[in-house]
């Protein structure tokens, strides 16, 4: 679907990547990662061509449509969420309206014989069949199903999207984007504005999607749940492995490991080699052992090392002074803005030493509590208590609102430093990977993993003894995601951390504060404890809701007899096998033409081979065609499939 061939990209001299190749399969399933700064967001705007290459190509075959997500980028605030979302279906929008208005025209003829009617006629099954194609009768249907998935309420449709929050913002581009169901997603840090329950239906819908997903993340359970290759970049090369991230660790290692050991032997041999004809190069006897020698050398190929990018941050949070047993104690808090309410009846108390983690979606009050126990905001119900002798560093979400764009690395924490830290500046910075020039690049350059760093430099400047850290590993890569959980770990004060990091969480926090539905609920355990906790939760929901429901019949408030329950039972029954038998003809079908499709990529790959001519198109028109059939054959099944779960929640009912 994509190729990219001897891809170079370089700035000021200076190569980002070197003679990169690789290929973007139907179907593939890619995480593309590596350290902050090595070019993966590049990579993704060179893909888009957005960026382009100082040498090399990429290139698409005819059918190949991409649909890019980057990390920022400006939302339309025009309209409602319903209508803004709807918009991905513009093509769809337009087909509607020419249908109607042949009809219109088609109605009002009477020259039933003439060309121009027969050209309406074609014109008006062209535009029923795409208009079909495209999913246009569902798409009401698609787009509250994707709002739902990812966060959204029904009582959300309605409002104008200038009313929600940046983080809101880029899941209604989102979901534009997955509504398009282009052939390759392009996603850069998907995650980062979505809580662990959209996370969730994130990943079942694109381990689902019949199309290609290209993701970076640093996300590691999500690029696990996702994922069947990685590619990785760095020091300008790709590392293709055809395996999830965690497989890849392994196997990366490993192959270090032979190469290191291959390479030692190497080594070992040539040294011997050489020490061989230096002892004898002067000796007649030993000329022609000492002559194959130096043959053997000249025919070696050198086994090298891949570099490896050693850099890492260097974390250790200063020791906490001691505080009060209680670190902090909330009691019935509640938190309303105007008429909105947020939360309510927080009542919890957490203990020094202790690492707790406030989870729940977007819009449920996390922030909005953390930034009542660092005093920014007030209680509307209840109260807030912070103990004794608590001294708190803050990580606010929102580092870029906060930093001031026109300093230096090196003046944004000079600023706010006093005493004897100010001599330890450059350390610390160091410690961040912040060295050389680099502690005098302006804010507003940074990337954004740089940026998180940087902030978290900043809680280095005087000891805490409560660390009140609000996603704190937005924009990080893996390594530093890892170093800042050892460093949270061996700290021996108090953590309150938001987070929708799963795998960051796991063997961090001891308990879990959830925020749903305006409440706040305590769960002991760790966030895998809370994840199946949730999970039995929901289950006892639908089981409880079942009784009621299975109820409704018995007491027949239709009046309907026995046998008129029992003829309408048949008669679902009898529309739930033919649903059941339509999904499976469908199955069938897109399998066979599957087949089909790839018999002729074969063909297509080596043409003198298999014999085909590529010449005169016959070919191409022929694979395009069926391509297009395998297109409007899915839409089918989707629409049987969707058919065929009503039925079957209308027979639970």
């Amino acid at each position: 679907m994509i190729s990219v061939d001897n891809l170079t990209v370089s700035f000021a001299g200076w190569d980002l990547f070197k003679d990169v190749s690789f290929l973007i399969n139907e179907k593939d399933r890619i995480g593309l990662v590596g350290k902050n700064g090595a070019g993966k967001s590049t990579m993704l705007k060179v893909l888009i061509g957005e960026q382009p290459p100082t040498s090399g190509t990429v290139s698409r075959n005819g059918e190949c449509t991409v649909g890019y997500l980057p990390q920022q980028m400006k939302v339309a605030d025009t309209t409602t969420l319903f209508d803004e979302t709807e918009s991905a279906f513009s093509e769809v929008l337009g087909l509607e309206q020419e249908i109607d208005r042949l009809n219109a025209e088609i109605a009002e003829r009477t020259d039933y014989e003439s060309p121009g009617y027969e050209k309406l006629l074609h014109r008006l099954n062209d535009a029923t069949d795409r208009f079909n194609i495209l999913g246009g009768m569902n798409r009401e249907e698609e787009v509250e199903k994707t709002l739902l998935g990812l966060g959204f309420e029904r009582s959300d449709f309605s409002r104008p999207t200038s009313e929600f929050s940046g983080g809101w913002r880029m899941r209604i581009e989102l979901a534009k984007l997955l509504l398009r169901r282009p052939s390759v997603f392009l996603l850069d840090e998907p995650t980062n504005h979505l809580d662990i329950e959209s996370i969730g239906w994130l990943e079942n819908y694109l381990k689902d999607y019949n199309g290609a997903v290209v993701l970076i993340s640093h996300d590691r359970a999500f690029l696990d749940n996702v994922t069947t290759r990685t590619i990785e970049i760095s020091l300008g090369k790709i590392y293709d492995y055809r395996v999830p991230y965690s497989k890849y660790v392994e196997l990366r290692r490993e192959r270090r490991a032979q190469q290191l050991a291959a390479y030692q032997n190497q080594q070992k041999m040539i040294e011997q080699t050489e020490e061989f004809i230096e002892r004898f190069r002067y000796k007649p006897t030993k000329s022609n052992q000492v002559q194959s020698r130096i043959k053997q050398l000249e025919k070696i190929e050198r086994i090298e090392v891949d570099e490896e990018d050693l850099s890492r941050l260097n974390i250790k949070f200063p020791p906490a002074p001691r505080s009060g047993q209680i670190v902090v104690e909330a009691k019935e808090v509640g938190k309303s803005f105007g008429e909105k309410h947020v939360f309510s009846g927080a009542t919890f108390t957490i203990e020094r030493g202790q690492k707790v983690a406030l989870v729940g979606r977007n819009g449920e009050g996390k922030t909005t509590f953390a930034r009542m126990v660092i005093g920014q905001l007030e209680p509307t119900e209840g109260s807030i208590r912070i103990g004794h002798n608590v001294k708190i560093g803050y990580y606010a979400q929102n580092q870029d609102d906060l930093m001031n764009g026109d300093f230096t690395v090196f003046d944004t924490l000079d600023r706010v430093a006093v005493g004897e830290i100010r001599t330890k500046l450059r350390d610390i910075l160091g410690a961040f990977l912040f060295r050389g020039e680099d502690i005098d690049k302006k804010v507003r350059v940074l990337s954004g993993g740089e940026r998180a760093r940087l902030a978290m430099a900043r809680l280095m400047l005087e000891p805490y003894n409560l660390l009140v850290l609000d996603e704190p590993t937005n924009h990080m890569d893996m390594r530093s995601k890892d170093i800042l959980k050892n460093a949270v770990q061996r700290y021996d004060g108090t953590v309150i951390v938001i987070s929708h990091d799963r795998e960051f969480l796991d063997g961090l926090v001891e308990r879990v504060y959830e925020f749903r539905d305006g409440r706040v609920k305590e769960h002991l355990g760790g966030i895998y404890d809370f994840l199946r906790d949730r999970q039995i939760e929901s289950m006892r929901e639908i089981e409880q809701k079942k009784p009621s429901q299975a109820a409704a019949p018995k007491t027949n408030k239709g009046g309907l007899s026995g046998k008129m329950l029992y003829e309408q039972k048949r008669e679902a029954e009898k529309q739930l096998r033919k649903a059941e038998r339509d999904v499976e003809r469908a199955e069938e079908e897109i399998m066979a033409l599957e087949k089909e499709i790839a018999e002729m990529d074969h063909k297509m790959a080596d043409p003198a081979a298999s014999g085909i001519d590529l010449t005169d198109g016959t070919y191409y028109a022929e694979y395009n065609k069926k391509k297009e059939e395998l297109t409007r054959l899915t839409y089918r099944w989707e629409e049987l499939s969707i058919t065929l779960d009503r039925i079957k929640e209308t027979m639970k009912g």
